[in-house]
């Protein structure tokens, strides 16, 4: 079955896709690389077309901001662009737009298994809102990550300037109104600093 999407994007599920292994649906992604395609819990598949030039700049921007803070702690752990994929523990595959994985996750994982969408949940994750995406499913997705295991998370929306901070066992985000802050790494990322400013 096919379901359009407010964002654009396209849910297929079905009692095939339903049975795809993580390998068959790894080839699948590989098959059509023009797409970001996505796995939910459920097994359906979320395929999204490629990001606006705007929202594409705005990403390169924030994964760059990261980069800069891992060039100097880079013992602590590994950092990932938008086209990755991670089989998180309730079987879905999510492609956050940055984030990190702690280096004894990451080095406990054999090379098969980081060469594919790696069976680990990142601590850390962002999502940046583009024009077509809808709040509303971004934030679901934000809970997604925090019920698998991640640590902290942003949901940055440049449109209303708004940042919602996520973390383990807090009832609502943080809400961080207006692009002229800095968002801190906190405990999870020691010394990083996001300066929002550069995502307007």
């Amino acid at each position: 079955m096919r379901t359009f999407l407010e964002s654009g994007g396209i849910l297929l599920s079905g009692s095939y896709l339903e049975r795809m292994t993580d390998d068959e649906f790894f080839d699948f992604c590989r098959q059509h690389p023009e797409l970001r395609i996505e796995r939910t819990a459920h097994h359906e598949i979320l395929l999204m077309s490629p990001t606006g030039s705007r929202s594409g700049k705005r990403n390169a921007r924030l994964t760059g901001q990261l980069y800069s803070w891992f060039a100097s702690h880079s013992h602590l752990g590994e950092v990932f662009d938008s086209n990755t994929g991670f089989t998180l523990p309730d079987s879905s595959i999510l492609s956050p737009d940055a984030s990190w994985v702690s280096a004894p996750k990451w080095n406990a994982l054999t090379p098969a298994q980081q060469d594919k969408f790696a069976p680990v949940c990142p601590e850390f994750v962002v999502e940046l809102k583009s024009a077509t995406d809808t709040l509303k499913t971004l934030q679901a997705k934000m809970l997604d990550y925090l019920r698998n295991g991640v640590q902290l998370a942003w949901l940055l929306a440049p449109e209303t300037e708004t940042a919602y901070i996520y973390r383990p066992g807090q009832p609502e985000p943080e809400v961080v109104q207006g692009f002229d802050n800095e968002l801190s790494g906190e405990t999870v990322l020691p010394g990083f600093r996001l300066r929002l400013m550069e995502l307007r």
